[in-house]
This record gives C-alpha cells, structure tokens and sequence, in this order.
C-alpha cells in the first residue's frame, strides 16, 4: 500500500537563499562564535607564559641554598607569589607537646603529616613540618626518642598556609581531626601566640635514616614535598583555536553555498 504524498510536496523542490535578515544573525553568531573562542585560546596561551614563568621561578628557589625565613616584620608581605617553596632555615626549640597530626598520603600510603610547633629566641612560633609518618606511628610515644630537644636548626621549603581543609572534608578542631594544613587554625587549637602565617615542610634527613631498601628507619620522615604543576594549557589553547577554524570554516562553507544559490537563480 502506498501513502499518498501531500500535495505541496515536490522532490525536485531546490533550497532557495536565506533571507538576508537570517544571513545577518548567522554573520553576528558566527562573529562572537569566532570571537569568544579565539580569546580562549589567547588566553590559554598567556596562562601557558605565566605557568612557565611561574614553575622556573619554584624551581630555582627550591634547588638555591637555604636563607633565613622571613621575620616578624615581614609577616604581612608574605604571600605565595614571592614566597612559597623558598627554601629557609630557621633555629629554635620544638614544643613536642603541642604537635599537630594533619592526614596525607604520600609514596609511603596513607598516614599523617608531623606538624610541631618550633618556638624562636624573640619568642615568636614557625609550624614545622617535620614529615610524614605511618598510621602506626601516628602517637608521639612510638617515636619520641627520635625527636630533637634543644635548640635545632631545620631547613626546609616556605609553605603557605592552608585554611579550611581538605577536598569535601572541614578541619574539625574540636575533635583534632585535621584534612590541611591550616597555620591559623593549628595555632589557636593549640593555645599558641604570635605565629607566623606560613609553615616549613622540613627537608629529608641524613641518607642514613634509609636503610638499604630505601625504607625509612625512623619517623617522620621529611623531604616529601611534591613541586609540581599541572601545565596543559597549550592542548586547551590548541582546542579553543581549532574550534574557533571550525567556526570559520563553517561560516565560509555557509556563505559559498549562499553565492552559489544567488547566482543559480
């Protein structure tokens, strides 16, 4: 059986040319199409510069000789731009009885960073954090015939401080759970007085803390910062201008077929 086909209908019917006023509004999309993608691109490509500036800069303060961190009077001007990952030493005194056990995984699993509290001859407090160590030897007990005393010199990278916690888990002070790093928090949980606003991930210790196996023979252990930084802003910068030459593209295809109909007619 066969359905009738309607009667307007034609199958030599031909396309005929957009109005001009469809032509303008497909000519603006295609315009801020064109527009908005090509500054994505330009955009990607000045992250990429900052990116690349950004990681030399890291990179040669983490690998320079140790200077002393930053004083009181400096304490406001510290910010991550000048500061983070510079490699400082400080000389103090560690107040073991007020350390801080923060949650980390590192290449040794999961366990917690060892952040102690190092108190200054001037009387002011640096957060130290002194490494990582395992689930086992998360009590102070477990290692306190490791832990210095006396007046100590530790060197280490500038850190800034991490307020509010860890990816979808709050610091939780009250019941001394803590997710990040936070300098502020630590010190009023702790009872603690003219801070600084940063803290200092401790470098490695001596190579004979390893045994043979690479695996530590006491706890924390240090030197585990990881310096990196995601740099894919040269794929995002290609996709936005590809997509942008597709705009283009399209919009060239669109208008060929525009002139060829005008002249057919």
């Amino acid at each position: 059986m066969t359905t009738p086909r309607p009667a307007n209908h034609s199958p030599d019917r031909k396309p005929v040319p957009r109005s001009p006023a469809a032509l303008a509004v497909l000519a603006l999309l295609a315009v801020l199409a064109f527009a908005g993608l090509f500054a994505l691109g330009t955009w990607q490509v000045e992250r990429r510069a900052w990116k690349l500036d950004l990681i030399e800069r890291v990179e040669s303060r983490v690998h320079a000789p140790p200077v002393d961190a930053p004083a009181p009077e400096r304490w406001p001007l510290v910010s991550a731009a000048a500061d983070e990952y510079r490699h400082v030493r400080v000389t103090g005194t560690f107040l073991h009885d007020r350390e801080t056990l923060v949650q980390a995984t590192t290449a040794f699993g999961g366990g917690f960073w060892v952040m102690t509290p190092m108190r200054m001859r001037d009387g002011t407090v640096v957060l130290i954090n002194r490494g990582f160590v395992p689930p086992e030897f998360r009590s102070r007990e477990s290692r306190a015939k490791e832990e210095p005393s006396g007046e100590t010199t530790v060197t280490g990278l500038l850190r800034i401080s991490q307020t509010g916690g860890g990816f979808l888990r709050r610091n939780d002070p009250a019941a001394d759970r803590w997710y990040s790093r936070d300098v502020q928090a630590i010190a009023a949980a702790r009872g603690l007085e003219r801070v600084a606003p940063y803290f200092i991930d401790a470098d490695a210790g001596p190579q004979e803390a390893f045994g043979a196996s690479g695996a530590p023979r006491r706890w924390p252990v240090g030197g585990l910062t990881v310096v990196t930084f995601h740099n894919s802003h040269l794929v995002y910068a290609l996709t936005w201008y590809g997509l942008a030459l597709m705009v283009l593209g399209a919009a060239w295809y669109v208008g060929r077929e525009e002139l060829r109909l005008r002249r057919g007619r």
